[in-house]
């Protein structure tokens, strides 16, 4: 997932993704250093990891699907008795998401995790069209993936009004100057999010499959997104990701506690 700097074969060490990568995509040419990757570069990169997923059948394989939120999250902070896959593509929105699901199709995941459609509220989606097509991704994967445990994530708040209060670097006449600058999502309040989450919920109910609310975990006093939890107002820090990772460990626990009941 972070580590894609040569083509090597799919490993199932604890916490692990596939390790491939096109030799023009993503080449280091600093320590800590990436090229910039293509919306297209990063596709068949996910396709060549896909494919060696599929072909390799790993055990207890679970896919995370969606956007920079997933795709950065921390190899080292995954639940360590799974094989991860990760999907992710930084500013993915819910259609580009829906036309590239059959990459992993023939890949045999126990669970897939979904999270999408910040980036659509953005750049302005309708939020019924963004239902529209998490109901498309939902019946997608039930039929590409009849065995697996399909659970939808909310998707998660942002910094509400401490993203009017970042500064941005103007050229101008005399020189350069900090100007105000509105985040796009200003436009889109956490209240929207919260109810387009309910609406998420009734879609994994209506299909049969798993909601994982993770919202409220993520807000601070007045609803925003906690900024000890995040780096920008949006995306995730260290310690935001390691409130998702107990989320997702309590989210097996109960699973495998289900199963026992059976």
């Amino acid at each position: 997932m972070l580590h894609r700097d040569s083509l090597t074969a799919f490993s199932q060490v604890n916490a692990s993704t596939v390790q491939a990568v096109p030799a023009k995509a993503a080449s280091v040419s600093k320590v800590g250093q990436r090229r910039q990757l293509t919306y297209e570069q990063w596709v068949s990169l996910l396709g060549q990891e896909a494919k060696v997923a599929a072909e390799s059948h790993p055990k207890q394989l679970t896919i995370l699907a969606g956007d920079s939120l997933s795709l950065w999250f921390p190899p080292e902070l995954l639940p360590t008795e799974n094989v991860w896959l990760n999907q992710g593509i930084s500013g993915e929105t819910s259609i580009g998401l829906l036309r590239r699901l059959k990459l992993f199709d023939q890949t045999q995941p126990d669970t897939v995790f979904v999270m999408i459609g910040i980036n659509d509220l953005i750049r302005g989606s309708n939020g019924e069209t963004l239902l529209a097509n998490y109901r498309e991704i939902v019946l997608h994967l039930k039929a590409a993936h009849p065995q697996a445990q399909i659970v939808v994530q909310s998707i998660l708040p942002h910094a509400g009004s401490r993203l009017l209060r970042s500064p941005v670097i103007s050229a101008s006449q005399g020189g350069y100057s900090a100007v105000p600058w509105e985040s796009p999502l200003a436009l889109v309040s956490n209240n929207d999010i919260q109810k387009l989450n309910q609406a998420l919920a009734a879609i994994a109910a209506e299909a049969d499959v798993d909601y994982l609310e993770l919202y409220p975990y993520f807000t601070d006093s007045n609803g925003d997104l906690s900024a000890e939890l995040s780096t920008d107002g949006l995306h995730l820090s260290v310690k935001g990701y390691q409130v998702w990772r107990s989320r997702l460990q309590t989210y097996a626990q109960q699973q495998t506690a289900k199963r026992r009941s059976r």
